[in-house]
């Protein structure tokens, strides 16, 4: 069990915060006694968050920019002079049948997927080591198996998780751990969000989703979040270049 005491005045980087399993994980922390820099694209969203804690700080950023893993860290940094955790939560997903491929679609994709992360951790790699922090990347189990229309979603998805094992050994030496979460169906907005589903859609796909989770429900952001703790935290400092899937048993079906 993580003690909730040791993220006391710790210091982490929520990207895609403003919803989902990144706002769930965001308050999470900052109930815990750490400071969160939340980012996002949607302004009105961000300041959802950060009127629940003050805890909480926010900017408004589009992962896909190049420029904005650098402000962030900086921005951390100038606020609370220490960084201890970077969730790499942030990414990118649209149905995509073979038809409809567009290249400016796919490096979409890719920027949000691989590019960002990567450079999320390049920027974080000197304050981290500083406090031997970690970090939590959050991945898909859309990747576990086919996905057909979600080829390019789960293909960057499962490409972060190879970064993921590649980085804790790059990173081993400097006392950083990485590791990543793979969620299953989650209740998290994403399908009408991040998918751009039309409601009824979405709607019948969460219903489809249901009926193939062994366990009988879809997941919550709730189920999620105290594997972003746990991986993040102290009590798992000897833990390093794994991918966690946390479904139900959704990717384990026939």
């Amino acid at each position: 069990m993580t003690d909730r005491n040791e993220w006391q005045d710790k210091v982490a980087i929520v990207t895609g915060g403003s919803s989902g399993i990144g706002k769930a994980a965001a308050l999470a922390l900052a109930d815990r006694g750490a400071r969160v820099l939340v980012t996002g694209r949607d302004a009105a969203r961000l300041e959802e968050v950060a009127v629940r804690s003050d805890a909480i700080a926010t900017l408004a950023a589009d992962s896909a920019d190049m420029a904005s893993a650098s402000r962030l860290v900086e921005t951390a940094l100038g606020l609370w002079g220490r960084l201890d955790l970077i969730v790499n939560n942030a990414g990118a997903g649209r149905l995509l049948p073979v038809e409809a491929y567009d290249a400016a679609a796919i490096a979409g994709i890719c920027a949000l997927n691989i590019t960002a992360p990567s450079l999320m951790v390049k920027e974080g790699r000197q304050a981290l080591k500083e406090t031997r922090g970690a970090i939590v990347n959050i991945g898909t189990a859309v990747s576990r198996n086919a996905a057909p229309q979600l080829a390019h979603y789960a293909a960057t998805k499962a490409a972060l998780e190879h970064l993921t094992r590649s980085w804790a050994i790059e990173l081993a030496g400097d006392g950083i751990r990485v590791n990543a979460i793979s969620p299953g169906p989650v209740k998290s907005g994403a399908l009408t969000g991040m998918m751009g589903l039309p409601v009824e859609m979405a709607a019948a796909i969460e219903t489809q989703e249901e009926a193939q989770v062994p366990l009988g429900r879809r997941g919550l952001p709730a189920d999620i979040v105290p594997w972003i703790l746990r991986l993040g935290g102290a009590d798992s400092d000897w833990l390093t270049g794994q991918v966690l899937t946390v479904d139900g048993g959704w990717s384990q079906r026939g």
